[in-house]
């Protein structure tokens, strides 16, 4: 029975998602090419393609102006949606996006440029000229420095029975556990040993050996630092006249000090004017050497230790006096005096 005026209420029925998309797409291509066959100086269509889901605006020839365009209406409830004041105002929004997007692609230039080997030799040059690079000196000095300690030796004054100083040399820490390299003459005849390591720490010296006929002495420190280094040795078999070496030490008591100088011959021979121990096998350099340098470490730009300062040169009165010409032990030598294997 059915109530006079009564209008039953539409079904809702579920549309799927691509269904949906498809009705779309049919609206929109209706509506454009009505609007484009409408006007009377555009002979444009747009042709939609089932099988790849495309749209193309393709231009009409003369014979296909006269044909009847598709008229594709969607539905009422589709149609009113595209109408919506929401969805004009998104598809104008996105398509005037679109138009100033593509126009600033257009307009401006493309910033990224390559980089070419005249940049790079200019960044090269530029940091070349602008970056001072430390003296070879620094690296060398840095890193034997730990190694390097100050001896000093004491012995009883006869006449007044009090402790005097008897010489002041140099040393150099080859094991880690105080075993020190020194020469013979800065402790030979010592009634005590004094040992400055670098961070200032002072312990007694002990006596532990000799090489006379290499002028070297070893003596261990009793009381040792918490962070001592052993310095690093290198074979001198690869050293040749003209390398750069480095004398550290303390010269005339003054210290650690630090001089320049290169390789100058090896193989040399040497005895003391007082008619000492002649000295054979010895690196001859230039780097400044005087009293207090004996002991301490010949050392190469990279810090290494290939040789143990043990001698100057001077054929005039003052024979104390460096006049360039020094002498080392090499270190090959040196090790065997504590029992390490050579190089």
């Amino acid at each position: 029975m059915r109530v006079k005026g009564y209008q039953p209420l539409p079904r809702w029925r579920y549309v799927p998602r691509e269904k949906r998309r498809s009705r779309l797409l049919l609206f929109v291509t209706s509506e454009v090419t009505r609007i484009v066959r409408d006007a009377p100086q555009a002979h444009y269509r747009f042709r939609f393609a089932k099988n790849d889901a495309s749209m193309n605006l393709i231009r009409l020839t003369p014979s296909e102006q006269s044909l009847p365009s598709i008229d594709m209406k969607p539905s009422p409830r589709l149609a009113h949606r595209l109408r919506h004041p929401a969805v004009v105002s998104f598809a104008a929004g996105m398509l005037g996006a679109m138009v100033v997007l593509f126009t600033y692609l257009a307009l401006t230039p493309n910033s990224v440029r390559k980089l070419t080997q005249e940049d790079i030799d200019a960044a090269v040059q530029h940091t070349l000229t602008e970056t001072v690079l430390p003296a070879p000196g620094v690296k060398a000095y840095e890193t034997v420095l730990p190694s390097v300690v100050r001896i000093e030796s004491f012995v009883t004054d006869p006449k007044t029975k009090e402790e005097k100083q008897h010489g002041v040399g140099t040393g150099v820490v080859i094991v880690n556990d105080g075993t020190i390299l020194t020469n013979l003459h800065v402790v030979m005849g010592a009634e005590r040993i004094k040992i400055t390591f670098a961070d200032g720490h002072e312990s007694a010296g002990i006596f532990q050996g000799a090489r006379p006929e290499h002028d070297l002495a070893v003596v261990r420190a009793r009381v040792i630092p918490d962070d001592l280094f052993a310095a690093t040795m290198a074979s001198t078999a690869k050293l040749k006249p003209g390398d750069h070496v480095f004398a550290v030490g303390f010269p005339f008591g003054i210290g650690p000090s630090l001089s320049a100088g290169v390789v100058s011959g090896l193989k040399r021979e040497f005895k003391s004017p007082e008619g000492g121990t002649a000295l054979s096998n010895l690196i001859q350099f230039d780097a400044a050497a005087n009293p207090g340098n004996s002991g301490g470490p010949l050392v190469t730009a990279e810090g290494e230790v290939v040789g143990i300062v043990t001698a100057i040169l001077n054929p005039n009165e003052d024979q104390r006096t460096f006049i360039g010409i020094g002498f080392a032990v090499p270190i090959e030598n040196a090790a065997s005096a504590v029992g390490m294997p050579p190089f």
